[in-house]
């Protein structure tokens, strides 16, 4: 990891921890005020517990032009982004995904989407609905890899986090908690419960924990239906299409919806905030990972209305590139935090049980 980041993020904690006018402020403060020195474990372990939520800032006398310059939500945004590039395996990929986001993300969606139409051509669909237009078989020599590669790629990265900030052995009661954190998006509430500042430094706002619940529950249920569809496809020999009543649909509509207006409306608070108090390096990164996965709800809504249509090949191909580009990006995009993020509730269960 980058020694001045992790330098600066060590001198903005010792201010705050000797300061400690925020530590009702959110999740970080009570974390960082338990701390009496930072290595650069506890510093990584601090900056994947921030949300970038911002309250510390606007409340802070030390911010600039302040001699002390304090800027906290930059960073641990920073030294989070860092983290992620570090762990990432193969290490390359995060970092040059981070820098060239929107390319990569684009290139990868229409490279798919002509691959999966050249493959059409070659006559490979035999079958109802969209395997008419591309094999089941196909799909699964394809995608089973593109899902399997990042399970590994995570478990790779996740092990090198959870031994740098001292992770200890699981049990069960900090994995419940953790998840029951996530769960609520509690930490995006804030300490005082009234929400952040992340889009108006002038008042509190739910919004983006909202914004946030949308997404991760509407892709819970996109990959729930598609975890049914494959139970049903395997186990009880019923291949799809599904009509619209069946458990497929009334998971993945609902879910397909909550994740498109979820990340429409995460595009907007990201563009109302400040980029000078995140991360301003992964910003074209963010907005292409946002991007990327609102159009692969889009898509397969667009694909679910206009099935039946001579469009269907076309839009297929589309959403099939936009998956597999999800898919294949997954440990080097902000998919990733989401892995970090619950690695790092797990290890703060287990600091505040073992506290005397």
């Amino acid at each position: 990891m980058q020694t001045d980041l992790l330098q600066e993020a060590r001198r903005q904690a010792q201010i705050c921890n000797a300061c400690r006018y925020c530590e009702g402020y959110c999740s970080v403060f009570p974390a960082l005020h338990r701390e009496r020195a930072f290595g650069d474990g506890d510093l990584t372990q601090l900056a994947n517990l921030c949300h970038n939520c911002r309250g510390c800032y606007y409340a802070c006398q030390y911010t600039a032009p302040h001699e002390f310059d304090l800027n906290l939500p930059q960073a641990l945004a920073e030294l989070r982004r860092d983290s992620w590039e570090s762990y990432a395996w193969p290490q390359p990929a995060a970092r040059a995904f981070h820098t060239h986001g929107v390319r990569i993300a684009l290139l990868g969606v229409l490279g798919f989407a002509v691959l999966f139409l050249l493959i059409r051509l070659l006559g490979t669909g035999a079958g109802n609905g969209f395997y008419a237009a591309l094999s089941h078989s196909a799909m699964v020599a394809i995608f089973l890899p593109a899902f399997l590669f990042p399970l590994i790629s995570l478990a790779i990265s996740l092990r090198r986090y959870w031994a740098d900030v001292g992770g200890e052995g699981l049990h069960l009661s900090h994995v419940v908690g953790a998840f029951a954190s996530a769960a609520k998006m509690k930490d995006l509430a804030a300490g005082h419960g009234e929400g952040c500042n992340f889009e108006d430094e002038d008042r509190f706002s739910q919004a983006r924990r909202h914004v946030h619940q949308a997404i991760m529950y509407g892709f819970l249920l996109c990959f729930a239906s598609t975890a049914v569809g494959t139970i049903m496809h395997y186990v009880f020999d019923l291949p799809a299409p599904y009509p619209l009543w069946s458990l497929p649909k009334l998971l993945g509509l609902p879910g397909g919806v909550l994740l498109t207006l979820g990340t429409i409306a995460m595009i907007l608070l990201k563009r109302k905030s400040d980029r000078a108090l995140g991360d301003e390096k992964a910003w074209g990164g963010d907005m292409a990972f946002i991007a990327l996965l609102g159009f692969v709800a889009a898509s397969g809504l667009a694909l679910y209305a206009l099935g039946a249509t001579s469009a269907m090949p076309l839009i297929l191909a589309l959403h099939l590139g936009s998956v597999l580009s999800f898919f294949l990006l997954t440990p080097f995009s902000k998919m990733a935090h989401g892995f970090y993020r619950l690695a790092a509730l797990i290890r703060e269960e287990q600091k505040k049980r073992t506290e005397p």
